[in-house]
């Protein structure tokens, strides 16, 4: 492949949520360091959060109409069936243009139209899948690309294909910097709260007066929490109105820095926090998303649960005074929390954006895919 002067592009395809975009920003960044000169394009929906995470990563993107067809009404599963012949010419005219050695879908609805083009076209396609269960997108692809790559072996029997690999969930490399770091000696006991990109509207419900016990009790602490879009302002108004120390964003950019800096996380268990998590050492209390396809979210908990390094709270018996008690006995016990960063660890793959990156350019190789 370095005999070749061609500096190849890498399409990669999938969004709608940062679980989807955060491992394909990781594959990306895997794919420019290995190849120099290399390009990397994104192919996503039409959602503004997604154009805007990308493009705060420096990579450059491209939209097509396309909406996802489950958990919708007959009327929008029409409306999102009548878009595909678009996407999937929107799609087949990105790639004439930008001449990719390879497609990549990383899960989420825009991922169908641009494999399947690219299947067409004759180019290399891959999917990955982040989570225990797949998804609908990646459960169809699975029949028609090349490669296969997956974050569990328990969502192996859903899909199809002769060449699946289990590589984890690939990391970004900021996120990897940061791993094993502890918080500074003698730093006030800092508690980070996320609910995924967009947030997490039972834990930010029940988080200002769980916080609020912590600090009747005695607790010192500091809190970093990423409310999402819809819930800032509410969650905003709580904090201050108690007169609670609070760092509130609807979106954390630098993920890297509050990970380093927390002593303990609060959050759902998508397939990207569960990754994070182990890949950064740090022990977390988990409230699984439960109405997440075949209830994924509990099996990916439940991963770091098993392992010591986490406690789940299904949100069935998610209150403000069983997250106060569970955060209580935690903050108290430094040692138990030190244990449970080790533990999670145990389950990190640091490199899985270098083995899907190995799958997808044996892949061109083999099939001497690079445009001329």
């Amino acid at each position: 492949m370095r005999d070749k002067p061609y500096k190849p592009c890498f399409i990669i395809a999938g969004g709608g949520t940062g679980g989807h975009l955060f491992p394909g920003i990781a594959v990306a960044e895997e794919i420019r360091l290995r190849i120099p000169g290399a390009v990397t394009l994104f192919v996503i929906g039409q959602r503004p959060m997604e154009a805007e995470i990308l493009a705060r990563h420096g990579q450059i993107t491209r939209s097509i109409d396309i909406e996802g067809l489950q958990g919708r009404g007959w009327r929008r599963k029409f409306a999102a069936a009548v878009m595909i012949p678009r996407s999937l010419w929107q799609s087949r005219a990105i790639l004439k243009e930008w001449r990719p050695a390879a497609v990549i879908g990383m899960g989420g609805y825009s991922a169908g139209p641009a494999c399947l083009a690219a299947r067409w076209m004759g180019i290399p396609t891959a999917i990955h899948e982040q989570n225990s269960f797949p998804g609908l997108t990646n459960r169809w692809l699975s029949k028609v690309v090349d490669r296969v790559f997956i974050s569990f072996e328990e969502s192996r029997p859903y899909l199809k294909g002769e060449q699946i690999t289990l590589t984890g969930n690939p990391i970004r490399r900021e996120i990897l910097a940061v791993r094993a770091k502890k918080p500074a000696d003698g730093a006030v006991f800092t508690l980070l709260v996320v609910g995924g990109s967009q947030g997490a509207k039972a834990i930010n419900e029940v988080m200002v007066p769980a916080v609020a016990g912590l600090v009747q009790n005695g607790k010192v602490l500091r809190v970093i929490h990423q409310t999402g879009k819809d819930d800032y302002e509410a969650v905003r108004r709580g904090y201050e109105a108690r007169g609670l120390p609070a760092e509130i964003s609807p979106f954390i950019d630098d993920m890297a820095r509050v990970y380093a800096e927390a002593h303990l996380v609060v959050g759902r268990a998508g397939a990207t926090t569960v990754f994070e998590l182990a890949a950064i050492g740090k022990p977390s209390v988990l409230v699984p998303y439960p109405y997440a396809a075949n209830n994924h979210q509990e099996s990916n908990a439940l991963s770091l649960v098993h392992a010591g390094g986490a406690v789940m709270i299904r949100q069935s018996e998610l209150t403000a005074d069983k997250l106060t008690e569970v955060l209580a006995g935690l903050i108290e016990h430094p040692e138990l929390l030190d244990e449970m960063g080790r533990n999670v660890a145990r389950l990190s793959r640091p490199n899985a954006a270098g083995a899907i990156v190995d799958g997808i350019l044996q892949c061109v190789d083999e099939r001497d895919a690079y445009p001329s």
